[in-house]
């Protein structure tokens, strides 16, 4: 994610920003990638803090008219959770949008977003024909980390869901060119295959004992789907690392050149490998105040043919070049 330019004074302002640090209001302007400090903003921006702003006065912004379902506000915590779940898929979007998917210029579908709230009953997240279903109970940290434990996840967050959930879509989107779904099928597998008794087979019985070798998750192996759910959201989780670094000016010796631009990089070999040392680097870091890994995967040789696979396909773009 890059770092943006004040646009009223001095100073820098982050993607999540409402506000410069002198209290001037400021919108997020998604088309031009730059903040603005003239309305109108997002209808969104006092229920949950949008910072987009939108195509007319009281209108939703381009992410928040993504979502068709917003949760019952009678649940406890909904809303905190649910801007931090906006907040979550503003920032996917914004990473997707580098690459043309679901801007203007994308004359395809968009995901249409059910943003549930967990009341007695958990609600499962997942994707059907471009609806992809969120619980916001997730962006509660606690939430979260217990089920993380239990499923024996080494990464979880919101972010981590959306780019998922929104892989899913995608493949879907993909899923229309046989070119795709040809060479799709060679690496991943066919995805044909019963999907229910796939995922009922991964959690009674596991992993198989070397999905290390083949996968870069556990989850990833129990279907294609997943395996290609899982590789997408891994990399955009590296492609934004990458470039979220060179946007924040810091320096290391892997970066190809000053002012490099991870979403424009056309080498895939260059892009993971750039990636995984930077990744490696701040794991260090974060070990030395004992926090978890930034980046807690390996990625071996089928996992590297596997990203490049969706480098080549996303990085196209929704225009198809």
């Amino acid at each position: 994610m890059r770092v943006f330019t004040n646009p009223v004074g001095p100073g820098t302002l982050w993607f999540d920003n409402l506000a410069t640090a002198d209290g001037t209001p400021v919108g997020y302007d998604p088309q031009a990638r730059t903040f603005v400090a003239s309305p109108p903003y997002c209808a969104n921006r006092e229920v949950i803090g949008c910072n987009w702003i939108a195509p007319d006065p009281g209108a939703f912004c381009r992410s928040c008219a993504m979502t068709a379902l917003a949760p019952d506000r009678s649940i406890f915590n909904a809303m905190p959770n649910w801007a931090l779940t906006e907040a979550a898929k503003r920032w996917v979007l914004d990473n997707l949008g580098r690459w043309s998917w679901f801007r203007p210029e994308d004359r395809g579908t968009r995901p249409v977003f059910h943003m549930l709230a967990e009341g007695p009953t958990p609600v499962s997240m997942g994707h059907i024909e471009g609806v992809v279903t969120i619980s916001v109970a997730e962006a509660d940290e606690v939430v979260r980390t217990t089920r993380r434990q239990a499923l024996d996840e080494p990464y979880r967050t919101m972010i981590g869901h959306m780019r998922h959930e929104i892989a899913h879509m995608l493949w879907w989107r993909l899923s229309l060119r046989a070119d795709f779904l040809d060479a799709f099928r060679a690496l991943f597998g066919d995805e044909r295959t019963d999907y229910q008794a796939a995922l009922q087979r991964h959690y009674n019985d596991g992993p198989p004992p070397n999905w290390r070798d083949h996968y870069l998750t556990s989850y990833a192996s129990a279907h294609p789907h997943e395996d290609w759910a899982e590789t997408a959201a891994n990399l955009l989780h590296l492609t934004d690392i990458a470039d979220s670094f060179a946007a924040a000016d810091l320096h290391a010796p892997v970066l190809p050149e000053s002012g490099w631009d991870a979403y424009a990089e056309t080498d895939a070999a260059r892009l993971i490998h750039v990636s995984a040392t930077l990744a490696i680097g701040i794991n260090h870091v974060n070990r030395s105040m004992g926090l978890s890994d930034l980046y807690p995967f390996v990625v071996t040789g089928a996992a590297h043919r596997k990203l490049a696979f969706v480098h080549e396909w996303l990085r196209r773009g929704a225009l198809g070049r």
